[in-house]
């Protein structure tokens, strides 16, 4: 049966999703569509109705938080982060799902890091409240280290995480204070630094990145940071943030469809996508 899927946001230019999506469709052999659908968010509650006529769509900014009305229910996901990225239909009730959660502990799992042991977050905004959290409630020791104005926003995020759990162990440094003697089973980034246009900047010195077992760097634009590469160079596990953008569509699928994927069949699109990106980006330049 024919099955349309798509993507809700503003501006979506250069979105990913519709050829990640279609390769995990072709993949299972399923003929679906999946649309880019672009709406203001005043325009979201006269496209609502035909939304829901979807058999599910994901969501991006800035609707995550303004589709939840437009739910049914909710998974614990979602709720845990009062944000949606992925509506399912069946039988016309629409669930609200975070799949972005799903993706980002994916990634560590595939490139086999330690999301529990001791772990140290560059930034804490948006994407990196949601890894501080799920770090945090793995049983990480976490430290999340910030620039002096970030502050407020990562004792926030640890207020949110010792609600959560309250024998979480949440420490807060500033950027320039971080201890190397302690040694780090995972370093990840959630800063934009070293992303497209600058793609010379680092977001720490070599010194932390040696302290480090395992490197994750949410940037998805270059494939290749200068910290993924120093890590690398260094012998280290790394991912970017193109594993957690095809690992979290590959949940959506689950959701969906009940279709699931081999690591390998995942690292194929994962490659595939970050060279889309770069020809994309050189083309431009």
């Amino acid at each position: 049966m024919k099955r349309n899927y798509g993507l809700l946001g503003e501006s979506l230019k250069h979105t990913m999703s519709p050829p990640i999506h279609q390769r995990l469709f072709e993949l299972k052999n399923r003929e679906f569509s999946y649309e880019v659908i672009e709406l203001p968010p005043e325009a979201l509650e006269g496209h609502a109705e035909y939304l829901k006529g979807l058999a599910g769509f994901n969501i991006t900014i800035p609707h995550k938080m303004g589709i939840i009305p437009y739910c049914d229910k909710l998974a614990a996901s979602a709720e845990r982060y009062n944000s949606v990225n992925c509506v399912d239909n069946k039988d016309g009730i629409h669930t609200g799902y975070n799949t972005d959660c799903d993706g980002f502990l994916a990634t560590i799992r595939a490139m086999d890091a330690k999301l529990g042991g001791r772990v140290l977050l560059i930034g804490c905004g948006g994407v990196g409240r949601m890894m501080a959290i799920e770090a945090a409630l793995a049983g990480a020791e976490l430290f999340i280290a910030v620039l002096e104005s970030d502050i407020p926003l990562a004792e926030q995020a640890k207020k949110e995480i010792v609600e959560m759990k309250p024998d979480a162990r949440v420490n807060i440094v500033r950027n320039t204070e971080i201890d190397t003697s302690l040694g780090y089973d995972l370093l990840m980034n959630a800063c934009p630094v070293g992303m497209y246009p600058r793609i010379e900047g680092c977001p720490v010195n070599d010194e932390v990145i040696e302290a480090s077992s395992a490197v994750f760097d949410v940037i998805y634009n270059p494939r290749e940071t200068v910290l993924m590469k120093k890590a690398r160079a260094m012998g280290k596990k790394a991912a970017g943030g193109m594993a957690m953008l095809v690992w979290q569509a590959v949940k959506a699928h689950e959701i969906w469809d009940g279709d699931s994927y081999t690591n390998e069949e995942v690292q194929a699109i994962i490659e595939e996508m970050e060279l889309l990106v770069e020809k994309d980006f050189a083309s431009k330049s």
